[in-house]
């Protein structure tokens, strides 16, 4: 395939600056960080399956907003890619002032309390309004939900090698896993507390 360099556009002040990007823009240098060039589509599909079970994987749209500002900022570098027939595909990879950045930003930044934003907590907090069934059968799909996330968590903690690059995701997707088992206890007692 050929391939041509596009032109870089970079903002010298912004790195150090102070300046903080959007958390999405911080997840998406780390995702490049494991040093693959990535299209816009890819980082997308590796968002996916990973951002996915403890972050919200961001929209095309946002990816690509994101690579704009990431670009501007001279974080990354990007590059024509020759495709199928006359299309061209952009493929873009982390640079050195990308991943001082990023480092800057993981060494930096305090680490937020997450805020849990769960529907089914939601629901339940308001089930005195609706008939137990109805309880119930949110709750069973809930558990059925929890068991399906569990399973394409796992497949992905499986397909972990042991590279020491992948030692940290290899944590995270355990510590998914623990939490999608915590909640199926605490689904399951509940649905044991309806029925007594």
């Amino acid at each position: 395939m050929n391939s041509t360099v596009a032109s870089m556009r970079q903002d010298p002040d912004s790195t150090g600056s102070g300046t903080r990007l959007p958390t999405t823009a911080y997840a998406l240098l780390g995702l490049l960080s494991f040093g693959r060039e990535l299209s816009g589509y890819e980082l997308k599909q590796f968002s996916d399956s990973t951002l996915r079970f403890y972050w919200s994987s961001p929209a095309m749209s946002q990816i690509y907003s994101e690579l704009g500002r990431l670009l501007d900022h001279g974080l990354v570098d990007s590059r024509e890619v020759d495709g199928p027939g006359s299309r061209t595909t952009t493929k873009y990879r982390i640079n050195d002032a990308g991943l001082a950045e990023l480092r800057g930003w993981l060494v930096t930044s305090e680490a937020e309390f997450p805020v849990l934003k769960h529907s089914v907590a939601l629901r339940l907090l308001l089930a005195h309004l609706v008939d137990p069934g109805s309880v119930e059968a949110m709750l069973k799909t809930y558990d059925e939900q929890l068991t399906e996330r569990r399973r394409d968590l796992a497949a992905i903690l499986d397909g972990i090698t042991d590279d020491e690059t992948f030692r940290f995701p290899a944590y995270v997707a355990q510590w998914g896993l623990d939490y999608y088992a915590a909640e199926k206890r605490t689904v399951r007692r509940i649905l044991r507390d309806l029925n007594e």
